[in-house]
């Protein structure tokens, strides 16, 4: 097999496995709030049904890795380092968020951690346009969604 080959596969690889595995530890850690705690908070009408998270995270988690993958095949420059680091960034995030909303409890902390990550999503899209436009489009879904989420997440704090 043909080393490029390889290491492109390898990067591809890592590129999903490394945000779809950011969502399963999370996912993990915050299962059981979901039919205890957080069934029995207050919650706006149009709070999307449980089962529509766990097909719509996965997608983006996927799209995010394609979008990675895309930033680090092309060649290595201070502005492909930024978008890498900042997607690391938001990744990060993205994982704390679950943690402190359903382990904590912590629905205004959750709040402000969600508007943080929102602009770093923004950032990262902004840096990953830079590299390649095709992975800042790739990010277009996932902010949507978070921007829903930080809405649902403010009337979840007003609720409770």
């Amino acid at each position: 097999m043909n080393k490029n080959f390889l290491v492109s596969l390898g990067k591809l690889l890592a590129s999903l496995i490394i945000p779809l595995a950011v969502g399963g530890i999370s996912g993990f850690f915050t299962v059981e709030a979901i039919p205890g705690w957080y069934r029995t908070i207050q919650k706006p009408e149009w709070n999307p049904p449980n089962w529509v998270f766990g097909p719509v995270w996965t997608t983006l988690y996927i799209l995010m890795g394609i979008a990675m993958y895309a930033v680090w095949m092309r060649p290595r420059t201070e502005e492909r380092q930024k978008a890498l680091y900042l997607n690391a960034a938001q990744l990060i995030f993205n994982f704390f968020w679950s943690l402190i909303f359903f382990n904590l409890h912590a629905i205004g902390w959750a709040l402000v951690e969600i508007v943080l990550l929102w602009l770093l999503i923004v950032w990262t899209m902004f840096a990953y346009d830079r590299v390649s436009k095709l992975s800042a489009w790739l990010l277009l879904p996932y902010i949507i969604w978070v921007t829903f989420a930080t809405i649902l997440n403010a009337a979840i704090w007003q609720l409770n």
